[in-house]
């Protein structure tokens, strides 16, 4: 007898399909790949005997087996699943259909607080000095201003610059802007494991790629190899910027609440 097969049976298909292939990109992003294969390998295993073959002590004990791996995967893959559940949230789409439905009251840009951190840029791009500027927006980033020395300073350029002098202690850590403010600087961020980032950016590129994954934060990153300054929004970089660009993308990107 053959089964009954029909347009929901379809869509049930593709939808798994794709649900199975996102799966698969966010294991190969996260270095993880050989332990998706392992649970696709366990979970056919599993319908073999206890659908085809109706093994019902080893089915059984495979049955228990998967609902405790359930919880062990949760609890394994925290952080890929985290960044799944936000990396689906903040989908541009998801977000206009949101707006559809929500009044939101769009601040005004503060070019006051704009503009100092993009001459701080230029000067530093100039001088070759590095530095790693992050700024939050609607994702909350305490856990992230808590791993460097508070400051809670306006937002300045000689501030800005004399943090990442090559000579001062927290030169080499990354400064968190928050709601016009300064609130630290010296904080250590979560590095991208992304295989398609380019071979020449170095640790300070991919630190703000990681935030931008994990975050709706904007990351700025002057080059002490070149001097050049790129943006990381959205998990993609936009590279080589001038102070144009540069302030035209915060005026565009970031509403300073």
């Amino acid at each position: 007898m053959f089964f009954p097969f029909g347009i929901k049976d379809v869509i049930d298909i593709v939808l798994v399909a794709l649900m199975l292939y996102y799966i698969y990109r966010v294991m190969k992003e996260s270095r993880s790949l050989n332990v998706f294969i392992g649970i696709m390998l366990f979970v056919i295993l599993w319908l073999i005997v206890s659908q085809v073959l109706e093994m019902r002590l080893l089915g059984s004990i495979l049955d228990k087996l998967v609902s405790v791996g359930v919880i062990g995967l949760i609890v394994l893959f925290q952080e890929d699943i985290r960044h799944f559940l936000y990396s689906l949230g903040a989908h541009r789409k998801v977000k206009s259909i949101i707006k559809l439905f929500t009044k939101t009251n769009k601040e005004e840009v503060d070019k006051e607080a704009i503009m100092p951190i993009v001459m701080a840029c230029m000067s530093m791009s100039r001088g070759k000095v590095g530095a790693l500027i992050v700024i939050e927006r609607g994702v909350m980033l305490q856990d992230i201003v808590e791993t460097g020395d508070l400051i809670d300073a306006r937002i300045n350029q000689r501030l800005i610059e004399n943090i990442f002098f090559k000579n001062s202690p927290l030169h080499d850590g990354a400064m968190i802007i928050s709601k016009r403010r300064i609130k630290a600087a010296g904080c250590i961020l979560p590095v991208s494991h992304k295989q398609d980032i380019p071979k020449e950016l170095g640790l300070r590129h991919r630190a703000a790629m990681g935030i931008s994954q994990d975050s709706d934060a904007l990351a700025i990153i002057v080059s002490e190899e070149t001097g050049r300054i790129s943006v990381a929004i959205h998990g993609e970089f936009q590279l080589r910027l001038s102070a144009e660009q540069l302030e035209s993308i915060l005026t565009k990107e970031m509403v300073l609440s």
